[in-house]
């Protein structure tokens, strides 16, 4: 045994009495003195701290939910599909997921909405309501039992997947806009937030459809299910949740308050529950494709051109409110025209390209900014923002310098 020098020292102890605790801070020497303002700064604003803050609070509990919710999902399917099934379903589900995302990006390009909450959004349907729908099931099935018979499935399909389905998203849009409600400013916003959440409930649902299809008939069956869901039906969850999310948009366009948005969103939440039953029910009645032709189709291209319709009414509002800013001397008639038309904004990035050293990206600044700001001053016409005032500021300001540096030399 080697002897230690040290063995015979007392140890110190990690709250010598000098300090309180283990954790106090010692003063080692006198602080410097702290240099005064030139000039007595302006009081903070009380109330706009507290309202960040709760909304900050509410998205991580969100978010520490959806992890643990996750966390069930991952066991749920690696337990009951096997980890080669789910990848193999996962891989797949991807590309209609993907297909989706770029459509509603291109909805969402007018005034985008904070990437934060797209991605919350996603998450909440891929995870949240996947696990609330499977939880609902477990609970009826441990109550009514798992009776193999046509009058259960027509029940399941018909009755107990749209209701169960559409309020566990539904919950989800109601959330986004409970929690963010700055940035949830009408029927748009509450499309974009409402097909996010059920491209999410989709992809998860897809994963479990082709990892079974994978298991039970190989690679042939599987195509076919792919090609039923992932090609002829990749916007059906999309358009369900889409009516609960345009129906909360407008409740936002109105400017009610959370409390007075629960009719709006039953409304909503009554519309996406038909709609899905309608869909299912047409599946499992009569002849798919037939249906699918004759009733699916034209449903679809009515959804397309309401959003067609809609992106229109957003840019005649943007017209309407940069149009204020333009009366007091903000912009020009000519941007405000540039600013309010996809095909005006396209001819200034084109001619911001043309400027020394490709001033394209301050365009983009530009245009983002002057739609931020038009939205902003709907906001404060409604009433329901109480920091608009002071963001409304800080968008001016930045529109001026953006298009000072566009004219630089």
């Amino acid at each position: 045994m080697t002897h230690d020098p040290g063995a015979s020292r007392p140890r110190p102890s990690l709250t010598p009495p000098e300090f309180a605790s283990a954790l106090a801070q010692p003063r080692h020497a006198a602080p410097a003195a702290i240099t005064p303002p030139a000039t007595s700064p302006s009081p903070v604003p009380v109330g706009a701290p507290a309202v960040a803050r709760r909304g900050r609070s509410a998205t991580i509990w969100i978010v520490g939910i959806l992890v643990l919710v996750l966390i069930a999902l991952v066991g749920y399917f690696l337990n009951a599909l096997g980890p080669g099934a789910s990848i193999v379903g996962m891989v797949l589900a991807l590309i209609p997921l993907a297909g989706v995302l770029f459509a509603v990006r291109l909805v969402d390009r007018w005034e985008p909405e904070p990437r934060g909450l797209l991605i919350l959004a996603v998450a909440w349907g891929a995870i949240a309501a996947v696990g609330i729908a499977l939880g609902a099931d477990l609970v009826l099935t441990v109550a009514f039992g798992d009776a193999d018979s046509t009058a259960r499935d027509v029940l399941r399909t018909v009755v107990q997947a749209p209701v169960v389905e559409e309020l566990a998203k539904g919950i989800g849009v109601f959330l986004i806009f409970a929690t963010a409600r700055r940035a949830f400013d009408g029927p748009v916003d509450g499309i974009v937030y409402g097909a996010l959440v059920g491209a999410g409930f989709a992809f998860t649902e897809n994963i479990q459809y082709f990892a079974v299809s994978f298991i039970e008939g190989g690679p042939a069956e599987t195509s076919t299910t792919f090609f039923l869901r992932g090609i002829l039906s990749p916007f059906a969850h999309v358009m369900f949740t889409s009516v609960t999310g345009f129906a909360l948009g407008l409740a936002a366009r109105r400017g009610l308050s959370t409390g007075q948005a629960i009719g709006p969103w039953l409304i909503g939440l009554a519309g996406a529950v038909a709609l899905h039953a309608f869909w299912n029910g047409s599946a499992m009645f009569g002849d798919f494709f037939f249906l699918y032709l004759t009733l699916q189709v034209p449903l679809f291209i009515g959804f397309i051109l309401g959003i067609v319709a809609l992106r229109r009414e957003e840019s005649r509002l943007t017209r309407r409110r940069l149009g204020d800013y333009a009366a007091a001397g903000w912009f020009t008639p000519q941007e405000v025209d540039m600013l309010a038309t996809s095909a005006g904004r396209k001819a200034a990035l084109a001619w911001a390209r043309t400027l020394r050293g490709d001033r394209s990206a301050l365009m983009r600044t530009f245009i983002a900014d002057a739609t931020a700001l038009a939205a902003t001053r709907q906001r404060a016409i409604t009433g329901r923002d109480p920091l608009a005032a002071s963001e409304e500021r800080d968008l001016l300001a930045k529109t001026a310098a953006a298009r000072a540096a566009m004219f630089a030399p």
